[in-house]
């Protein structure tokens, strides 16, 4: 028996992510990797197009960061950051954080990953208002199309409904909202835009709901896997303002969007919008080791810290500020600054819009889109209906078989490879993506 054999005989015990039979029939074991390439256990090179789940941000192989964690784990591998006690890498990294991202950001609630963190968003949100007098204001609105996670209350705010169908009901208090999607909005009023009609939408729902019942609305800067949906410059903006109207928080979601994937070192910035709470994760690790996170604004931290005892933010995760996730991630952002990856990812990200923009003389291919190293090519069956072309999955697989990773939502195929990615390689993806879709 083969090692690749034996492999595959000890996942039958693996229960994996999304996982059904007709989707695991013929699984790649991946053994090593290096650079923006995996390798699988029959020795075949396969390109990572898509950066792992889009959070390998510096690629593979990093020595730097293998031998940051294995020293960490020789000094002190774990340590509670319950209150009482703290650590190193978990203070110096918050430290790092604090007004990283956004001025009004200086303090950081560390998680295992962004589901966690969105969790923490949520419960903070509906704390910070009992605290404030208004114990009333619980409900979480999110988007259409978004994708926060899928632990129950995560689940509850994604927008895509094949997430929720064998595990409903739904956690009260969770609704949706139409997304900014520019392509496929088909609401747009006299005198607006799709931008403010998208955020007209938003305002709607709050006002259905009663300003007095919302705590919060939960939005990914770029909606990553409900199709790479970059919103209209004008949106956001408004976004902000009615939220402000009428005391509803903002809750950035970078989990996808953070640390440089767009070309800014967070997603929001490229509008000038600052979230009252932001959660994170992926790229703070570039994979290496799970971790994320939620930050809050000073107006919030006062509220919690200055609550009575019996009144407490009574929240916690066992590896919250976890040591050697913290030592790691304080590497990575060393990388990330000293290799000018944010800056690579906006060139590289235009050079990668253009070689897509190319496959607009597909008669298949309706629009491509994008904001930095992060890119889909919607396909339909005709540009005039946008009818779906039903050719997502085997663009994919054909991709595959030419030792390209990608992913796809329906018809819609997503681009997003690690930030250190050549432009030889952005090459050889935009031509395998073209024959894909020529079949």
């Amino acid at each position: 028996m083969s090692h690749q054999t034996e492999l595959l005989v000890a996942d039958q015990s693996l229960l994996h992510p999304l996982h059904h039979p007709a989707e695991h029939a013929d699984p790649l074991v991946f053994v090593e990797a290096h650079g923006v390439y995996l390798r699988d256990a029959a020795g075949r090179d396969y390109l990572d197009a898509f950066a792992g789940l889009w959070n390998v941000l510096v690629g593979y192989g990093r020595d730097e960061l293998a031998d940051a964690a294995a020293a960490q784990l020789r000094r002190l591998p774990y340590a509670s950051a319950y209150a009482g006690y703290t650590n190193e890498p978990a203070a110096l990294l918050a430290q790092k954080l604090a007004g990283f991202a956004y001025p009004e950001l200086n303090t950081t609630f560390f998680t295992s990953g962004g589901a966690e963190a969105n969790e923490s968003a949520f419960k903070t949100a509906r704390a910070v208002w009992k605290l404030r007098g208004k114990p009333g204001k619980f409900k979480i609105l999110s988007r259409w199309h978004a994708y926060h996670g899928v632990t129950l209350a995560a689940m509850s705010a994604t927008g895509m409904a094949n997430y929720w169908k064998v595990f409903e009901p739904r956690v009260p208090g969770f609704l949706q909202a139409p997304a900014p999607y520019p392509y496929r909005f088909d609401d747009v009023r006299e005198g607006e835009t799709v931008g403010t009609a998208a955020a007209r939408a938003v305002e709607e729902a709050i006002l259905v709901e009663g300003a007095d019942t919302v705590a919060a609305i939960i939005a990914e800067p770029v909606q990553g896997a409900g199709g790479v949906i970059v919103p209209p410059d004008d949106y956001f903006p408004t976004l902000r303002a009615i939220c402000d109207r009428h005391e509803v928080l903002l809750i950035a979601d970078e989990v996808i969007t953070g640390f440089g994937r767009t070309g800014r070192w967070f997603g929001l910035q490229h509008w000038g919008v600052s979230p009252d709470i932001m959660s994170f994760a992926k790229g703070i690790t570039s994979g290496y080791l799970p971790l994320g996170g939620m930050q809050i604004s000073d107006a919030i931290r006062d509220a919690l810290l200055s609550a009575a005892p019996e009144n407490r933010w009574m929240h916690a995760y066992t590896y919250s500020g976890h040591p050697t996730c913290c030592a790691l991630a304080l590497k990575n952002l060393d990388i990330l600054e000293r290799e000018g990856l944010v800056a690579q990812a906006r060139e590289r990200g235009a050079y990668l819009r253009r070689g897509l923009d190319t496959l607009l003389d597909l008669e298949a291919v309706g629009e491509v889109r994008g904001l930095g190293l992060m890119a889909a090519v919607e396909l339909v069956a005709d540009r005039a209906t946008k009818a779906p072309a039903g050719l997502g999955d085997a663009v994919r697989r054909r991709c595959q078989q030419q030792g390209v990773l990608l992913r796809v939502r329906g018809d819609v195929v997503m681009v997003a490879p690690p930030l250190t990615i050549s432009e030889a390689e952005i090459d050889r993806i935009v031509e395998t993506v073209r024959r894909a879709i020529q079949g």
